[in-house]
């Protein structure tokens, strides 16, 4: 019996691919529905200034990427990736209200510091997920499929957020709350995955190997690292937007539907990285990340700075897919 294009264009993928993509749908929800609120929180109703915002995101941010790392290597130890995961979704799900409970910028710092250090704690397993749910050969599908997830969630969690303060008037702090509904939602997601079990020959393979990756890791990372430490948050984007005159309401639209061109481009991305291999396919999406900045730093017309922020999302999805898939073509196999 023949297949039909849907699912020749998905082969490959299993039960589990789907269920964290889910998780990552919904986790990006919860996240996304503060995201694009957030600065404005901080700087109209708790007085902080630009400065403040940038020092809580960057703090956030160091605090993620630190902790993913040392979850990675706990997981990979442990062979234990799924409780992992569990804890980090869990405790990003239950950190948002504290963040609309806050009175100071010092306690909205507190909670984004919790909200990423259950981000953090829950990547690197939930990757390593990702990557054993399929064979090698369909891992630019699988995080492409886990990349639409994440994405989409980023789309439609500003769009929630457009509904309920905007349409609804729901008190700002009220979303702060809410958040924590679909954030629950993606830890159920994870429970229903299945981790493969390995035996203790297996366990004494990896922990022999896992310092044993190839130079070529090595200067992914370090290429990787570099362009993170140049990269800027997201936040400052939406500010610069904002500061350029653009409404609340429209910088909010702008920074959901740069999630959804994400969204739109990550399965076709990882995809053509299992046909045509990372490096290229990378490449493009640096090339889009520098031309997107120089607009953005040349360009004072709004118009064309909301198209950069929207374009800049074919970057964001490229990236993270290819990228993740990449990273993980290098991880010895058990």
């Amino acid at each position: 019996m023949s297949r039909s294009p849907f699912q020749k264009y998905f082969s490959g993928l299993t039960k589990n691919t789907f269920l964290l993509a889910l998780a990552s749908l919904f986790s990006d929800i919860s996240t996304e529905m503060l995201y694009p609120i957030l600065p404005v929180y901080l700087t109209q109703y708790l007085k902080a200034n630009g400065s403040i915002v940038g020092i809580i995101e960057g703090i956030a941010t160091a605090t993620q990427n630190i902790i993913q790392g040392f979850s990675g290597w706990l997981s990979d130890k442990l062979q234990q990736r799924k409780p992992i995961a569990l804890v980090g979704y869990f405790l990003s799900a239950v950190s948002k209200p504290f963040i609309g409970l806050a009175n100071t910028w010092q306690l909205v710092l507190a909670a984004r510091f919790s909200d990423r250090l259950g981000a953090g704690s829950r990547s690197a397993p939930r990757d390593a997920l990702v990557a054993e749910s399929v064979a090698p050969k369909d891992r630019g599908k699988a995080f492409g499929l886990e990349g639409i997830g994440d994405n989409m969630g980023a789309f439609l969690g500003p769009l929630i957020t457009v509904i309920l303060f905007f349409s609804l008037r729901f008190n700002i702090h009220t979303i702060f709350y809410l958040a924590v509904i679909p954030g629950l939602i993606a830890f159920f997601m994870v429970v229903m995955v299945k981790e493969k079990k390995l035996g203790v020959g297996a366990k004494a393979k990896i922990d022999l190997r896992i310092r044993q990756f190839p130079r070529e890791y090595w200067k992914y990372l370090l290429v990787t690292g570099l362009f993170g430490l140049g990269n800027s948050s997201n936040a400052f984007l939406i500010l610069e937007v904002r500061e350029k005159g653009i409404s609340l309401l429209n910088t909010i639209l702008i920074y959901s539907f740069y999630n959804l061109v994400a969204a739109l481009i990550s399965y076709p991305a990882g995809s053509l990285s299992d046909k045509y291999g990372r490096k290229p396919v990378l490449l493009i999406s640096f090339m889009i990340f520098f031309i997107s900045y120089a607009g953005f730093a040349f360009s004072s017309n709004i118009f064309l700075i909301g198209f950069l922020f929207i374009a800049y999302g074919l970057f964001q999805g490229i990236f993270r897919a290819t990228g993740k898939s990449f990273a993980s073509d290098f991880v010895p196999q058990p």
